[in-house]
């Protein structure tokens, strides 16, 4: 049988034990009514006289509990046993909160002018946290400070949670004859976003060299698995161009808990099944 601090003062994890709960209420019953019978305890605890008889069994075995002058009371031991457990259960309510950060404010980018007062919804967008007009959405506040469109602007009262929703990450694999060819850049034009809010990187000097001629925006070319993985989290879709033969490497980066979404395809559009680049 495991012993009375195992049972009960471990903290949160030790009330998962069927009965703990009950353990602990009704040593602190015991010790601030000091009832003569059960029933009192029973009704407090929202028990049958029954099982509250089955309580004060378990604890008596244990030394916990005793009937005496007419009382039910806690032993000595119980009564070090329930300050223990209370005072291990706060501490580790407390480090757990510490570490919830309740978010009361924040900023935003307007999406259009807005001034102090108005209800404002949040939405992810280009992964950019955005304030819109209206208060309807999942998440959403009142504006603080106000703004013109396109400024930082400060949201207050915030309630409800911004959706979030992982992006995809598209790898692409390019040849050694696609860097090559003239026809190659062209064809990866087509093939990358057209969204100035997508990622588009490069993995190797081979993929850099194709992507920087094709891409109409700024090609990442540094901790490549790290930052798409980082966009996917936000909701912004990225396009990585990796050369072939450096295709599996890149793959192995994403493994792990929670992989973004991954598709993998060839420059020639044939969609590549994950097990194939192992």
């Amino acid at each position: 049988m495991p012993s009375a601090k195992a049972r009960l003062g471990e903290g949160l994890p030790a009330l998962r034990r069927s009965g703990a709960v009950t353990e602990l209420l009704f040593l602190y019953e015991c010790l601030t009514l000091e009832p003569t019978q059960l029933r009192p305890i029973a009704d407090r605890l929202g028990l049958t006289v029954q099982a509250a008889s089955n309580s004060f069994r378990q604890l008596a075995r244990t030394g916990l509990v005793e009937l005496r002058d007419g009382h039910y009371r806690p032993t000595v031991r119980g009564i070090d046993t329930l300050h223990a457990a209370l005072d291990r259960l706060g501490a580790d309510v407390a480090h757990r909160l510490a570490r919830l950060h309740v978010i009361r404010s924040t900023r935003a980018v307007a999406a259009e002018a807005v001034r102090p007062g108005d209800a404002v919804s949040l939405v992810l967008q280009d992964g950019i946290l955005t304030a819109r007009r209206g208060g309807a959405g999942p998440s959403r506040g009142r504006v603080s400070r106000g703004g013109r469109a396109g400024t930082l602007v400060e949201v207050g009262n915030l309630e409800g949670i911004v959706p979030i929703v992982a992006a995809p990450v598209t790898i692409l694999s390019v040849t050694a004859s696609d860097v090559q060819d003239p026809s190659a850049v062209l064809r990866l034009r087509a093939a990358l976003p057209r969204s100035t809010g997508a990622l588009v990187a490069a993995e190797g000097l081979d993929g850099y060299h194709l992507a920087r001629r094709a891409s109409r925006t700024p090609v990442l070319r540094f901790a490549v698995a790290e930052a798409v993985r980082a966009a996917s989290r936000v909701g912004v879709p990225s396009t990585v161009v990796v050369a072939e033969e450096a295709l599996p490497g890149l793959i192995a980066e994403f493994a792990g808990p929670d992989p973004p979404p991954l598709e993998v395809r060839s420059l020639s559009g044939r969609r590549l099944p994950r097990s194939a680049v192992r």
